[in-house]
């Protein structure tokens, strides 16, 4: 009888002992916290990433205890075959069961991207290459194409001012697609019926808007005038002048470091060129800014017809109403290029 006893308090023993196993090990390899307080627990998958790309990132990034503890739990899960590209954050003493489920189930989180100051579509396709998962390639070809644009009723030449610069919250692995369908509504949502009212009223097309807010900015820095600007380009073409507005020049003859705009700049075979063709060139140099597009739907009512840079360089301009003035404040300004020796 003691024998008995004695052989079935050592099973009862050997169970629990084998019970007290399984439950640390399940405890180690799926509830135990396993992801570490890392510089960056953010993982970006790739539609070719595998999971030994996965692991590859996971031990750059030091964000793992015990890697096979890890392991294990993908295998039990047969995560490998259930792979969905995307960005993934794991938080700090996350276990290996909650990681999995948020990389099994796709449960990324959106990133923001952000743009301003840009003056090419190409520009922004290689930025936004660097925030999202598709390449400026693939982003360029559905930004230039020719049913995309059609339905916009945009051409080349005037695809910049569909871009409104702003930040923007998307999934990181959208598709080049659902990002022109981004843009669209931000353009379609800026251009409400209010400020297409205001534009009508200024005699222009929201596009129209856009290549002028484009020129006002590289015309100047100084925000405070850009309304100002907007007035006196408005005034020009009201009084079907020539706007002979520089930046045009520069974008013509592709060239922004010019300080100099010269005679022979000015004669630039281009549609752009703003001295040779009357009215607005075929579309935006750059891609304005709220800001300068509002500045042009509120733009100063006033009667300057002229503007010319300070003499003393600090990025402001003089306003005129009559050319004898202008010319006495573009004398002033020459003689400064002329004595820091600003040639071109």
């Amino acid at each position: 009888m003691k024998i008995k006893v004695r052989l079935l308090l050592t099973a009862s023993g050997l169970l629990l002992l084998l019970a007290v196993g399984i439950i640390v090990w399940i405890y180690g390899v799926f509830y135990r916290p396993n992801v570490l307080d890392g510089a960056s627990r953010h993982i970006y998958l790739y539609e070719e990433d595998d999971f030994d790309s996965l692991l590859q990132q996971l031990k750059d990034k030091n964000l793992l205890r015990d890697e096979r503890s890890f392991k294990k739990a993908a295998d039990y899960y047969d995560y490998p075959r259930q792979m969905h590209s995307g960005h993934y954050v794991l938080e700090a003493g996350m276990n290996n069961k909650r990681a999995l489920q948020i990389l099994r189930l796709g449960l990324q989180q959106p990133v923001r991207i952000r743009f301003h100051n840009l003056r090419k579509v190409e520009q922004l396709a290689g930025l936004l290459s660097k925030q999202v998962m598709a390449d400026s390639l693939s982003l360029l070809e559905i930004f230039y194409d020719r049913v995309w644009l059609d339905s916009l009723g945009l051409t080349a030449e005037t695809l910049p001012a569909l871009f409104i610069p702003d930040t923007y919250e998307v999934w990181w692995n959208s598709s080049p697609e659902k990002l022109m369908q981004l843009f669209s509504r931000s353009y379609r949502q800026f251009w409400n019926e209010e400020r297409r009212a205001k534009a009508e009223a200024l005699g222009l097309s929201p596009v129209e808007v856009s290549v002028l807010a484009s020129i006002i900015e590289e015309e100047s820095n100084v925000k405070d005038e850009w309304p100002v600007i907007a007035g006196l380009y408005l005034n020009r073409l009201r009084r079907g002048m020539y706007l002979q507005a520089c930046p045009t020049v520069k974008f013509a003859l592709n060239d922004f470091s010019i300080q100099r705009v010269l005679t022979e700049h000015t004669e630039v075979v281009s549609p752009y060129n703003t001295y040779l063709h009357l009215g607005l060139p075929p579309g935006p140099i750059r891609i304005p800014q709220k800001s300068s597009l509002l500045a042009v739907l509120d733009a100063e009512k006033h009667n300057y017809l002229y503007m010319c840079a300070k003499d003393d360089f600090s990025g402001r301009h003089y306003f005129s109403s009559s050319l004898a003035e202008h010319n006495r404040y573009a004398q002033k300004y020459h003689r400064a290029l002329n004595q820091r020796r600003i040639l071109k």
